[in-house]
C-alpha cells in the first residue's frame, strides 16, 4: 500500500472510490481533477459472502477518511464486478467468485455503513469513464474499452456518459462469437466466444492444447513466448488476433473516435498488440481505418478515477 499524498492546496474535499474485484478491493480518495491522494487494498473476501465484502470495503474507506484530516469526503463512487443497475445501485448477477453477490444492494449497504451519497456502476464502465474523463481518451466524444484479462469486457462512452443497455448488461464484448474460438467452451456456459480462447485462462488453456502440457497461468504462457518458444509466441499472436478481429467489428458497430484496450492480458507485450492492430485494420471499414487503438494511461488508478469521477455528480 502506498503512502497517502498531500492533497493539493485547492482540494479541501475529495470523494472516496471503490474497485471490487472478485479477488481484491481497492479504496482511494480521489480529487475533483482524477488525481488518487491515497488509497488502501485488500483481499476480497469473496466466498464469505456479501456482508463480508461489503464490511471489508467499508473499512478501507473508513481507513483513508481517518488519515485525511482537514478534507472533506464528499460521497463514494463504487466500480463492482458484475452486471450493475447503476439505476438502483443493485448487482443483477455475478460469477461465482463473488458469492451471493447477486441482488446486492451496495448503494444501500455502503451509504447505512459510511454515511455518505453513493454512485454505483460496472467496473468496466468505471474504467472506462476513468480513461475518458481524465486518461489517454480524455477530450474525446466518443470511446470505446475493451478490457482484456480473466475475462473480456467492454464499456462505449458517449459524451461522458457510459451507455448500459436496457438491462444494464452492454458490454459483454466476451460473449460475441468469434470464428477463431471455434466450438471451446465459454464460462457463460455457450461455446465459442471470444473470451473462450482470448482471455488470459484461454490462452493458457490454448497453449496447454497445442504444447501437450500444461502451464499455470498466462505468465507462464508469457514468459515461454519471451523465451523463444514458438509454440507460445503462436498463442500471444492468435490472441491479439482474436480481440483485434473483435475489436474492429465493433468499431465498425459503434464508430468512436478513439479505442482504448486495456486489462491484464496486454501486459504480453508487442507481439500481442502488433496482432491486434493489424487485425483491426484488416476488419474495420475503409472509412474507419484511421480510429485510433490507444494503451491505457491510467493503469490500476483507472477503475476508482472513473468510479470517482460518478461520485462527484452525485448530490450531497
Amino acid at each position: 500500500m502506498s503512502e497517502p499524498r498531500t492533497p493539493p492546496a485547492d482540494a479541501d474535499e475529495v470523494v472516496a472510490a471503490l474497485d471490487i474485484g472478485g479477488t481484491k478491493t481497492t479504496a482511494a480518495l480521489v480529487t475533483r481533477r482524477g488525481e488518487v491522494v491515497d488509497r488502501a487494498t485488500a483481499a476480497t473476501p469473496g466466498r464469505a459472502g456479501p456482508t463480508a465484502v461489503l464490511d471489508t470495503a467499508a473499512g478501507l474507506v473508513d481507513r483513508l477518511r481517518a488519515r485525511a484530516t482537514g478534507t472533506r469526503v464528499r460521497a463514494l463512487g463504487v466500480g463492482s464486478a458484475g452486471v450493475v443497475d447503476s439505476r438502483t445501485g443493485r448487482v443483477l448477477s455475478a460469477t461465482d467468485a463473488l458469492a451471493g453477490w447477486a441482488g446486492t444492494d451496495l448503494r444501500g449497504g455502503l451509504r447505512g455503513l459510511l454515511g455518505l451519497p453513493v454512485a454505483v456502476v460496472n467496473d468496466v464502465h468505471a474504467h472506462a469513464l476513468g480513461e475518458a474523463r481524465h486518461g489517454v481518451a480524455a477530450g474525446h466524444a466518443t470511446v470505446l474499452f475493451v478490457a482484456v484479462g480473466t475475462g473480456i469486457g467492454a464499456s462505449f462512452v458517449v459524451g461522458d456518459a457510459v451507455l448500459a443497455g436496457a438491462h444494464s448488461a452492454a458490454g459483454h464484448a466476451g460473449h460475441q462469437p468469434s470464428p477463431y474460438a471455434g466450438s471451446l467452451p465459454c464460462p457463460c456456459g455457450r461455446r465459442g466466444h471470444l473470451e473462450a480462447l482470448a482471455s488470459g485462462p484461454g490462452l493458457a488453456a490454448e497453449y496447454a492444447r497445442r504444447a501437450g502440457r500444461p502451464v499455470d497461468d498466462l505468465r507462464a504462457v508469457a514468459a515461454l513466448a519471451e523465451g523463444g518458444d514458438e509454440v507460445a509466441g503462436e498463442v500471444v499472436r492468435l490472441g491479439g488476433t482474436a480481440v483485434g478481429s473483435a475489436v474492429g467489428g465493433l468499431v465498425n458497430v459503434l464508430d468512436p473516435h478513439v479505442v482504448v484496450v486495456g486489462g491484464g492480458v496486454t501486459g504480453l507485450g508487442e507481439p500481442w498488440w502488433r496482432a491486434l492492430r493489424e487485425a483491426v485494420r484488416g476488419e474495420v471499414l475503409p472509412g474507419l481505418a484511421a480510429v485510433p487503438v490507444l494503451a491505457p494511461a491510467l493503469g490500476a488508478d483507472a477503475p476508482v478515477v472513473g468510479a470517482a469521477s460518478l461520485a462527484w455528480e452525485v448530490r450531497s
